[in-house]
């Protein structure tokens, strides 16, 4: 016990003296490497099937909607719990930071397997409220069983990968992360081909790969200077709730609200045929894998802004928010150049024989690259009034890029401009975004005295 609060006494004393610049860097890599891993994972469903046909990516782009659901609840209880934890470790209260520990994961492995009973009763209804159209339905279905049965395990993972890089221990989230993803990007192939399963091959081979990352990451816990998962810690009380909603919350509205959305488009998109959906399903993978490193770097961040936030280390909060604003940006115009100039090789790697995917999917590409480069200080801003307990403007940021936005932009694009206004949704709703993001960021930088 001495020798844990040892390791945790050289952690607060790292995380609160070290320059900000060397900090933030030094606890990203792990973040962005996991992150990136988890892209390239989650890319690889949708890569493997678009070989297939049409209807299979489709599938992958519908029950991605569920996906982001079901992430939504874990980064609630996750973050939620995992920001608590780095502020009472920045004020050197250990035990109420076990607590939430144990609180924040145990609730997300019960609320896990409610949320996968409910579905595997009302799995048509629900399919279909997601988007998909009747063609699609049978590969959706088949894709969707295995990540129902593995939606307690998936949750909990993530609970435990946000808790990790909130102590500063991203190297462990990363182990457990890449491991599973290495696997499934072996197992996909395997199963979608060589064992003929097809779409649902993808999806068993993503619900063993995210078993294997929870059985390690929860065998992690504890080591070294982790806070682990003891049973006898979980306290779901209304106080504790309260604290874990109140870092939660943004998390929750973001992906809760982009779910939301996303089907939305895949309903709207169904009424131009299966190809639209699975083009915009292939573009929004893209995407997030381009925004992985983003948030890896965000990841990075917000641990140091937790825990100098809760040493009042307010000037060290400050330069690490614009260190990181200064180095996503900057990535984020790169990154923009590069997809506007090569929009239809990137889309062709996934079905090069379909060129009205092709056109479709390099199109609204294009049009995401035009304003892509605001994504890091709306990104670090969400992060920073996140980690400082600026719930409400945090939460409203959160729900704004995809989230009500999205979805004014998708409702209003498709009513004046067909499936063009669809496919300009992201990149409306990401400069109206930005627009929310300044006087929010500006005005949480200007309380901190």
């Amino acid at each position: 016990m001495q020798n844990i609060s040892q390791a945790q006494d050289k952690k607060f004393i790292m995380m609160t003296t070290l320059p900000v610049e060397k900090l933030v860097s030094r606890l990203a890599v792990p973040s962005i490497v996991t992150m990136m891993i988890s892209a390239i994972y989650n890319m690889a469903d949708t890569f493997f099937v678009a070989r297939l046909d049409v209807q299979s990516p489709a599938a992958v782009g519908v029950v991605f909607s569920y996906m982001a659901f079901i992430q939504a609840i874990a980064f609630f209880f996750g973050q939620g719990s995992a920001n608590y934890i780095s502020r009472a470790l920045g004020a050197k209260d250990r035990v109420n930071a076990a607590f939430a520990a144990s609180t924040g994961f145990y609730s997300s492995l019960i609320t896990g397997a409610l949320i996968a009973l409910t579905g595997f009763v009302f799995m048509d209804e629900l399919l279909y409220l997601l988007g998909s159209t009747q063609t699609i339905m049978p590969y959706a279905r088949n894709y969707f069983k295995y990540i129902l049965l593995g939606t307690p395990l998936i949750m909990s993972s993530f609970v435990m990968n946000n808790q990790m890089r909130f102590q500063g221990n991203a190297w462990m989230g990363m182990t457990g992360i890449t491991i599973g993803a290495g696997l499934n990007i072996i197992l996909d192939p395997v199963f979608i081909f060589v064992l003929d399963m097809g779409v649902s091959g993808a999806s068993l081979a993503t619900m063993i790969s995210q078993c294997i990352s929870f059985v390690i990451l929860f065998r992690l816990t504890g080591k070294a200077d982790q806070i682990p998962l003891r049973l006898s810690n979980f306290r779901p009380s209304l106080s504790m709730y309260k604290e874990i909603a109140a870092g939660g919350l943004p998390s929750l509205g973001r992906q809760g609200l982009a779910s939301v959305s996303v089907a939305y488009m895949n309903q709207l998109a169904g009424n131009y045929g299966d190809v639209a959906i699975a083009a915009l399903s292939v573009v929004m993978r893209v995407i997030l894998f381009a925004t992985a490193i983003v948030l890896g770097f965000g990841q990075g961040f917000q641990p140091v802004c937790g825990f100098n936030f809760g040493a009042k280390k307010f000037l060290r909060v400050k330069k690490a928010f614009w260190f990181s604003v200064l180095v996503t940006s900057i990535y984020c115009a790169v990154l923009s150049l590069l997809g506007y100039i090569f929009a239809e090789r990137i889309i062709a790697l996934f079905r090069p024989d379909d060129q009205q995917l092709i056109s479709l999917g390099a199109r609204a590409l294009r049009y995401e690259c035009c304003i892509y480069t605001s994504v890091g200080f709306v990104t670090m801003s969400n992060m920073f009034l996140q980690n400082t307990r600026k719930t409400l403007r945090a939460s409203l940021l959160a729900a704004s890029r995809q989230g009500f936005m999205f979805f004014i932009a998708i409702y209003t694009g498709h009513k004046f401009f067909g499936l063009t206004g669809i496919a300009m949704a992201q990149p409306v709703s990401d400069f109206l975004t930005l627009l929310i993001a300044i006087p929010f960021a500006v005005s949480g930088l200007r309380e901190m005295k």
